[in-house]
């Protein structure tokens, strides 16, 4: 029986402790359907925490998170703490100790889910936005001088390096070769100048190593446009780590909402663990009211799956979780008529049931075959 060392259990703060139970139950369901297992760490970092320790992430956390597969995380943020000593003391810097890479969101409308974007169709709208994840403006370096004064000067510094935009670049030609062929740079060239050459300058040179995949180029501010008039234009979509913030929030609307939309915080060599999350954040106002969707959660789980390559298992928790929105009569708050933890169990259920129709070329599956094909690239 495969066996994989599931880290973390990362519940946080606010929905998120909700959502991590409901996706921990869907998950017991693909263990016992597909035979594999999981062991289950909890690494208690959140608000809670640091208001009791003063602690961020600690060297001891890190160890314990670095010793697992992988890590499910649910959510960080309090009003209880200052905004920005969470997010940079324990989400960025877990992504930059983690060495994870690539921030990866799937923009996907599921059949049978409402959106606000009228005559918008699941045959329309199905993109992954794959995201530089360490560098760009979110090296958290920057300084501010005459502060106190009308003088005062804020600098925040923007960091690209060849190195990190292949990485993001090369993942982005390989998942497109596993969906439909077509990569997209998205980027501010025509302002940005030298940020945008680097990034058109490794979008050239690593296409020749993936002369099967079509490209093409598209200003950030185009593609707020586009993105919610023709998303069928985009297949895969590689960008900076900032850009890639705003257009995937914008993203998740198209597909129902940020309770809907998953991510996965990717290392691609191994050496650490990836990190999933719904990208919803905490939402404070609703926690412990079972109001939280755990779509996103439950899909997030599903790219963990994925990732490991488990991706039969992967394929039925997309399946599951798309086959119980599609029978909800809200995707948020009370109006959904079922609580966070009741819809992570007919999500389990659906995971159960072999019945259960598949979605279509699955992402999950693809990331699993993208895994598959790095894991033999690195033995060759």
């Amino acid at each position: 029986m495969r066996s994989h060392t599931l880290a973390a259990v990362l519940p946080g703060d606010g929905v998120g402790p909700e959502v991590t139970r409901a996706a921990l139950s869907v998950l017991d369901a693909a263990e016992s359907r597909f035979g594999f297992t999981t062991s289950r760490t909890d690494v208690p970092l959140g608000a809670d925490h640091h208001l009791a320790t003063g602690e961020l992430l600690t060297d001891g956390a890190t160890a314990e998170l670095d010793r697992h597969d992988a890590i499910l995380f649910g959510a960080i943020g309090s009003p209880k703490v200052t905004p920005g000593i969470l997010e940079r003391g324990i989400i960025l810097e877990l992504r930059r100790r983690m060495q994870q890479a690539i921030n990866l969101r799937p923009v996907r409308l599921y059949d049978g889910v409402p959106t606000p974007i009228s005559g918008l169709t699941p045959e329309r709208c199905d993109l992954v936005v794959v995201r530089e994840n360490t560098e760009g403006a979110y090296v958290a370096q920057g300084s501010t001088v005459h502060r106190g004064t009308p003088a005062r000067v804020a600098v925040q510094e923007s960091v690209n390096t060849w190195y990190a935009v292949e990485r993001a670049v090369d993942f982005a030609y390989r998942l497109a070769r596993q969906r439909r062929g077509r990569l997209t740079l998205c980027h501010k060239t025509n302002v940005l100048v030298e940020a945008g050459a680097l990034w058109t300058d490794v979008m050239t040179e690593v296409g020749t190593r993936y002369p099967d995949v079509e490209t093409d180029y598209v200003h950030v501010d185009a593609l707020c446009m586009h993105l919610p008039v023709s998303p069928e234009r985009f297949d895969v979509v590689v960008t900076d780590n900032l850009f890639g913030d705003i257009v995937t929030d914008l993203g998740a609307v198209l597909q129902g909402g940020l309770g809907v939309a998953a991510s996965g915080n990717l290392n691609l060599d191994g050496a650490h663990p990836s990190m999933f999350e719904p990208i919803h954040g905490s939402a404070p106002d609703i926690a412990g009211r079972g109001w939280a969707n755990p779509a996103g959660a439950c899909l997030s789980l599903a790219m963990l799956l994925g990732h490991l390559g488990e991706g039969e298992a992967a394929s039925a928790v997309e399946a599951a979780t798309a086959l119980v929105l599609r029978g909800l009569p809200a995707l948020a708050g009370e109006a959904m008529g079922a609580s966070t933890q009741e819809l992570g169990e007919r999500i389990a259920a659906a995971v159960a049931d072999e019945a259960t129709p598949p979605v279509p070329d699955s992402l999950m599956a693809q990331l699993a075959a993208v895994a598959a094909q790095r894991a033999q690239d690195g033995r060759a």
